[in-house]
């Protein structure tokens, strides 16, 4: 069985399967509301002291912020950034608290930079506005009582990049899930086409044996 012909023969086949399961992963990706990010960076900074190298410093800060990109997903660190005074609808929050805690940890991401200081945090939101300011009260929280978190060290906590909003939303990915849906609808069309071949040349090679 030549599977390259097999697959060139039902190419039609095969791109009808990938269209029809693009169009449903993207359909699908409505189902969750459309969400704006606002992102920006901050840098930790180790000072370095007498017994402690750039290198060292570096290193420690990099465990740092990764420490703290934990930090902010926890409640404690929630209540903070509900508390910093900026213009936050508390309301869009649930009451329940097991329910909050997996709402907050869902409408933030964070990701450290290794071998450097940095650290980067997206908000989401269905409103753009709302976005910009949980994320201007999680630097404000970070820059101003991030120690508190990490047990006092000597270290600064710097924003280097402002939270910068897209202009379109953003999660779900549409565009990457209808891609994916092609890619999907390609293999799995594929593999039925082969298995489907394969069973019928068994059951034809079966026959043509107990024939003779």
């Amino acid at each position: 069985m030549d599977i390259a012909q097999l697959l060139e023969r039902h190419w039609k086949t095969i791109a009808v399967s990938a269209v029809l399961v693009m169009v449903a992963a993207a359909a699908l990706s409505f189902v969750r509301p459309l969400e704006y990010s606002s992102t920006m960076r901050l840098l930790i900074i180790q000072k370095a002291g007498v017994n402690l190298d750039p290198y060292t410093a570096i290193r420690s800060a990099e465990r740092i912020a990764d420490n703290l990109s934990q930090v902010i997903y926890t409640s404690v660190f929630y209540d903070k950034v509900a508390a910093a005074g900026f213009d936050i609808d508390r309301s869009y929050f649930e009451p329940v608290e097991t329910k909050r805690r997996k709402q907050w940890a869902d409408m933030v991401s964070t990701q450290v930079t290794h071998e450097t200081g940095f650290l980067q945090i997206s908000v989401y939101h269905k409103d753009k506005e709302q976005a910009s300011e949980i994320a201007r009260a999680v630097a404000f929280v970070l820059t101003t009582e991030g120690n508190q978190f990490i047990g006092g060290r000597d270290l600064e906590i710097r924003l280097v990049d402002t939270p910068l909003q897209s202009r379109f939303p953003v999660r779900p990915n549409i565009p990457l899930n209808a891609f994916l849906g092609a890619v999907i609808g390609v293999i799995l069309s594929s593999l039925y086409l082969v298995v489907g071949e394969a069973r019928r040349h068994r059951h034809t090679t079966f026959s043509g044996t107990h024939s003779h």
